[in-house]
């Protein structure tokens, strides 16, 4: 299990680390975001789906009403966010079950309401303010997918 911690200073740059990110995932894999409100998951996200192909920078949004959006010009990805998940009922109405039986990336932002269990391969990432543009990004990685990043 690999660990890296990088600091971005601006939104540019959290999305360049994203892009670096998801140049290196290969489905399935479940990507868990953590971090406060603001902490730049979603910015994070735009990187990851950009590198992995799924989707243009600018096309990649907060599913913070929607829960789950969808991206597969490239590798099919999935954008969830938990935040407003309440218990297991709100959860089970998504289809994450549905969504893990496919080869896809699932990025997860508010993983601690997430509940269901897989043997797929997880990277952790969590995000944290240092100052009003600058980032600290934290990577547990179980798989060993992102050795070599830089």
């Amino acid at each position: 299990m690999a660990s890296q911690e990088f600091v971005t200073h601006s939104p540019e740059e959290t999305i360049e680390r994203g892009k670096r990110i998801g140049e290196r995932l290969k489905p399935p894999v479940l990507v868990l975001l953590s971090g406060e409100l603001g902490a730049g998951k979603t910015t994070l996200t735009k990187g990851i789906a950009n590198g992995l192909g799924a989707a243009d920078e600018d096309e990649v949004t907060s599913p913070t009403f929607t829960l789950v959006h969808k991206y597969e010009r490239g590798a099919r990805v999935y954008h969830v966010d938990l935040y407003r998940i309440g218990d297991f009922h709100d959860l089970s109405t998504l289809g994450l079950e549905d969504i893990l039986a496919e080869q896809a990336v699932i990025i997860v932002e508010w993983p601690d309401r997430l509940s269901l269990r897989t043997n797929w391969p997880i990277i952790e990432i969590r995000l944290e303010h240092v100052d009003e543009a600058s980032r600290k990004i934290s990577v547990e990685d179980r798989t060993d997918l992102l050795s070599g990043v830089k």
